[in-house]
């Protein structure tokens, strides 16, 4: 009998443990005000762009239509909980496997039609899908509770350990636990043999074809799997806000998690990860402060593809492969004058649409507004000057530094990758 060693992977157990420990210690470092909740709204978004991420990062198939299991998953999660009948045996735990289990089953109704084109038409189809299935939640107020939707009392059942998930901190460790085993289940999809066909069929499908697999049935069960888990994150959604609406399954919330998991980066596992962060600061939390934040979406949107079409995950990436050759020490100068600028130009950029945005909307209440704890005369010559000056000064100083950053940032690279060559820098 021979014996084999088979070395341990210590980075990925270390990736895995502070991925976790960052989990647990979230709350107590973020425990002011809404924090909790937003956190919870970050963990279900996570989980539906993770899930999202199975179609188009893994599989390549671009869908518009995501939300339908999400939203319908948390339908019957909400059902589940407001049942006396078989779902009141049902703990709140668990209430999210009921999502998971009718996402799943409209995965396979829904994805045997539209999973039997690829491309473009099956980005078509599930656009329409995902009108249809709005389109019915107002036609059905039985089920979907119409245009108020269906609410519900997270606090049912028995107390287990003194939990009844009253607390926001109890959610958000539910909600915790709910992404931690979805995101190691979604990882080692990626690495069983259904996960690399599903690759190869994005990358070739005609290959794929060719030496006898078809692709209708690999991108069929890929698409069961991902409407499994976004139904998870749909039932920890209806955990969490204890309502459930049409919007849950409508285009706009499939375009947003189609948005998010772009900006995070599609090529990459963690890329949703990061998108749902910066998405939920924007829908959330921005928009708390100014109505302009769909505006600033958008442009932030528009800039990444633009200078990083891979994603913030690439970026993030980049970063760390020149840090690990020890070469960050020549690029962090130019890196920080180029940042300097854009910081400067943003800010003149971003006084501007906020004075704009006053006079335009918010004009019944006087010229002066507050931003900051900072009263401006939006009808003063001052604040605009301010603002152009300050718009005018980063952008020349971008065209001033950016040529050397990026002489600076090929070099690196070249050298780089020559040393992995086997050359001497």
């Amino acid at each position: 009998m021979r014996l084999t060693y088979t070395p341990l992977n210590l980075g990925r157990y270390l990736v895995w443990g502070g991925f976790a420990l960052i989990l647990v210690l979230a709350p107590l470092i973020f425990s002011k005000g809404a924090a909790l909740s937003i956190l919870s709204q970050i963990g279900t978004v996570m989980i539906f762009g993770l899930s999202y991420n199975m179609l188009l990062g893994q599989g390549g198939m671009l869908s518009f239509g995501h939300a339908v299991y999400s939203g319908l998953g948390a339908f019957f999660a909400i059902h589940a909980m407001n049942s006396t009948g078989i779902g009141a045996l049902v703990p709140t735990s668990l209430i999210p496997l009921v999502g998971g289990v009718a996402g799943m089953a409209f995965g396979v109704l829904f994805g045997y039609v539209t999973t039997k084109k690829s491309g473009t038409t099956f980005a078509m189809i599930t656009l329409g899908l995902v009108e249809l299935v709005f389109a019915s939640s107002l036609m059905f107020p039985g089920f979907f509770g119409g245009e108020g939707g269906i609410t519900t009392n997270r606090v049912r059942g028995v107390a287990v350990m003194g939990i009844t998930y009253g607390p926001q901190v109890q959610v958000y460790y539910l909600i915790a636990a709910w992404l931690f085993a979805s995101t190691v289940a979604m990882f080692a999809f990626t690495q069983t043999p259904l996960g690399r066909m599903a690759n190869a069929v994005r990358d070739n499908p005609e290959r794929v074809e060719f030496i006898g697999y078809d692709t209708q049935w690999v991108r069929y069960l890929t698409l069961i799997l991902s409407a499994f888990f976004a139904g998870i994150s749909g039932g920890l959604s209806a955990i969490n806000f204890e309502i459930v609406s049409a919007e849950n399954v409508s285009a706009i919330r499939s375009g947003s998690i189609l948005l998010f998991v772009f900006i995070g980066g599609i090529g990459f596992f963690f890329g949703p990860l990061l998108g749902t962060i910066v998405g939920v600061f924007f829908s959330v939390m921005l928009s708390d402060f100014t109505p302009a934040w769909q505006l600033y979406l958008g442009l932030f949107f528009v800039l990444l593809v633009r200078y990083a079409p891979a994603g913030l995950a690439s970026l993030i990436l980049m970063l760390l492969r020149v840090a690990g050759a020890r070469k960050f020490a020549r690029i962090w100068k130019p890196l920080l004058a180029v940042g300097a600028c854009v910081l400067v130009a943003l800010a003149g950029m971003v006084m501007g649409i906020e004075m704009l945005y006053h006079l335009t909307l918010d004009s019944a209440n006087g010229s002066v507004m507050t931003r900051f704890g900072q009263a401006i005369d939006t009808k003063s010559a001052a604040p605009w000057l301010v603002a152009g000056a300050l718009l005018l000064a980063g952008m020349v100083g971008y065209r001033r530094f950016q040529p050397g950053y990026v002489a600076v940032w090929s070099d690196v690279n070249a050298e780089i990758v020559a040393q992995q060559r086997g050359g001497v820098a």
